[in-house]
């Protein structure tokens, strides 16, 4: 692969980013399959501060700006602790009682700590939880709304709660065991999981993903206060370079002096309909009037199901889509989103448009049945597949984000390629489902030409080859066991 293409996959983003940052206290090994020789470009760009050109910075509120769109609340929250700062932080936080997070605790503090969900400043306290949770929003000081669909809250149980005592502060440590942070000025109150399940999924049927595997065992005692994070949050999985903070995305969409900034969330591969759904989006804009809008690929980096694919995985599959020449390196930044997935549909697509507004993006691209999935015990989709793209148009406090609705894309078997769908030859379009594209790969098929860049296929092809090979190993372990 040529400097050029490699330079062009990591989008030209010429950002401050300390990648030597201390990584001692937040550095967690990510839940994703790790290979022996990375698959995906582990160092896509030597990163260079720039000063942005189109708004103020002031450093000693942190206050970003972008020219595009505010953050919610006027301000983009940043809860990592300065440089200067931070042994006397972590002395403090030693001497606290400690809070023991799980991997998925520490991608939501990652998420709160650069922002993502301003102007929250910490776990939810028991107003913030019940606004959420009955509400999809928050009132702020100014008395004006923000959306908060998902409730953002730290578990904990009795043993936990008794040793905390009286305190009003605690330090939280990582799944590794090093230090994380601070929460301070906390409240303790009931963790009522049924309700939280009910509220947020619309139904407490066996099998959602994100209950089983975070709800269900954690401890009935919700803590929440303000945050304060020791150090920024890595990973060490060859991807931090790509997990860009709300503020580096704006001074970069700043920078490109964007003047259309339109983003699209997914957590599978993209095949050559999702980047003629992003290309016909710019399309459009321009025919609006802009000059200049730019593309923010933003796949879920996060907590997600065990069938779908993994991290790394999408992330290479990214960077051939790219170096294929089927979305443009030049007006598209590639960039992970940290939240971990809910799978909960119309509730939680609100939260993937919210956190987009704090990133900078002004556009949000919809399509059918967001952040949902099967129902856990029925053959059939679990939400109504028009419902995401119909609440995001009247979900409090989005007002300011302009929704687009995607067509519906589809292989055309005339024209060998991936089309709008045309219901006037409907018998000419085959729709085909992210199982059906995994079991193509799975078995070892190639789907039709035109459905993804080669290079793209490739990446899938040879992940499931992958785990068909260790398929036999497994099996002759539990035998053996």
């Amino acid at each position: 692969m040529s400097l050029t293409i490699k330079l062009h996959i990591a989008t030209h983003l010429n950002l401050n980013l300390n990648l030597h940052a201390n990584k001692v206290s937040t550095s967690t090994n990510y839940n994703t399959k790790i290979r022996p020789k990375p698959i995906y470009n582990p160092n896509p760009l030597i990163f260079k501060a720039h000063t942005p050109t189109m708004h103020a910075v002031h450093s000693s509120s942190r206050l970003i700006k972008s020219s595009l769109i505010e953050p919610d609340g006027g301000a983009l929250v940043d809860l990592v602790v300065p440089e200067s700062e931070r042994a006397s932080k972590a002395l403090k936080a030693d001497s606290l009682p400690k809070v023991k997070l799980t991997q998925i605790d520490l991608e939501w503090v990652h998420v709160i700590s650069e922002g993502w969900a301003s102007p929250l400043r910490g776990f939810m306290r028991e107003d913030e939880y019940l606004q959420s949770l009955h509400f999809n929003s928050l009132r702020i000081k100014d008395g004006s709304l923000v959306n908060m669909s998902l409730p953002i809250v730290l578990a904990i149980d009795e043993e936990t709660k008794g040793r905390i005592g009286s305190s009003s502060n605690v330090g939280l440590v990582g799944p590794n065991g090093g230090l994380v942070g601070i929460l301070q000025s906390i409240e303790i109150y009931k963790h009522h999981k049924e309700e939280r399940i009910a509220r947020t999924w619309g139904t407490t049927a066996p099998g959602l993903p994100y209950v089983e595997e975070v709800i269900t065992p954690a401890g009935n005692w919700l803590v929440g206060g303000d945050l304060e994070v020791l150090t920024p949050i890595k990973y060490n999985d060859g991807l931090d370079n790509y997990r860009f903070s709300p503020q580096q995305l704006r001074q970069e969409f700043d920078r490109r002096q964007a003047d259309a900034v339109f983003a699209f969330q997914l957590r599978n591969p993209v095949h050559n309909g999702h980047a003629l759904l992003m290309n016909d989006t710019r399309k459009r804009l321009l025919e609006m009037g802009y000059k200049n809008p730019i593309l923010l690929l933003h796949p879920l980096g996060g907590f997600t199901k065990a069938d779908d694919v993994p991290l790394d995985v999408r992330m290479e599959q990214h960077s051939k889509v790219l170096e294929d020449g089927v979305l443009d390196p030049e007006t598209t930044i590639v960039a992970i989103f940290p939240s971990p997935m809910h799978y909960a549909g119309p509730t939680e697509v609100q939260w993937h448009a919210k956190a987009r507004i704090n990133a900078g993006a002004n556009f949000y691209i919809v399509g059918r049945d967001p952040a949902g999935m099967g129902h856990p015990t029925e053959k059939r989709d679990l939400y109504d597949p028009d419902h995401g793209k119909k609440v995001l148009s009247m979900a409090p406090g989005l007002e300011k984000l302009n929704i687009l609705p995607f067509r519906v894309a589809a292989y055309d078997t005339v024209e060998k390629k991936m089309a709008f769908f045309d219901p006037s030859r409907a018998q000419d379009f085959l729709f085909i489902s992210g199982t059906k594209m995994r079991t193509f790969a799975r078995n070892g098929e190639s789907p039709p030409d035109g459905f993804m860049c080669p290079g793209g296929w490739n990446v899938l092809a040879k992940y499931y080859e992958s785990l068909q090979a260790e398929e036999p190993a497994k099996q002759q372990a539990v035998l053996s066991t």
